[in-house]
């Protein structure tokens, strides 16, 4: 399967705000991720397959020298294939380089989603009871720590 990983742009949200309704109990609307385009502290890396497919996507979003993965989802038929993995390590490779720690939450019950986390290294850090609704869920909360010190300036 080929792809690219790319940040997003306008021309992605369409599909993406599709697969945010498919994999979201709450979703981001459309102007939501046109927000998105113009933050300067954040990305949504998309991977993008041939003719412009979006297959997935990830969101980071940096505060000093933290990063916080938002949103990762991947289309069914790409589900399994490496494409989260893919989209994860892009920015395990600029956390290595840049941040002190990433962070994200997962559903509880998300047992491949926890799988692929903790094979990327990330860690369970603490709980957040009652997280997620529809269905009312708890919410895992992961970080992967870097070794090493940070200029949170440069």
């Amino acid at each position: 399967m080929d792809y690219k990983l790319t940040p997003m742009t306008a021309e992605h949200i369409p599909q993406i705000a599709a697969l945010e309704q498919a994999s979201f109990s709450h979703p981001w609307s459309v102007e939501q991720l046109q927000a998105e385009l113009w933050k300067d502290n954040g990305v949504i890396l998309v991977a993008e397959g041939e003719d412009g497919l979006v297959l997935g996507y990830a969101g980071l979003q940096v505060v000093l020298d933290e990063g916080y993965i938002n949103n990762v989802a991947v289309a069914a038929p790409y589900r399994r294939q490496g494409v989260a993995g893919q989209l994860l390590n892009a920015f395990l490779r600029f956390g290595q380089a840049k941040l002190a720690f990433l962070t994200l939450e997962v559903r509880a019950s998300n047992a491949s989603a926890i799988a692929l986390y903790e094979k990327l290294g990330f860690q369970q850090a603490g709980l957040r009871r009652n997280y997620y609704d529809d269905p009312t869920e708890d919410g895992l909360i992961m970080t992967l720590e870097f070794d090493h010190e940070i200029d949170p300036v440069g």
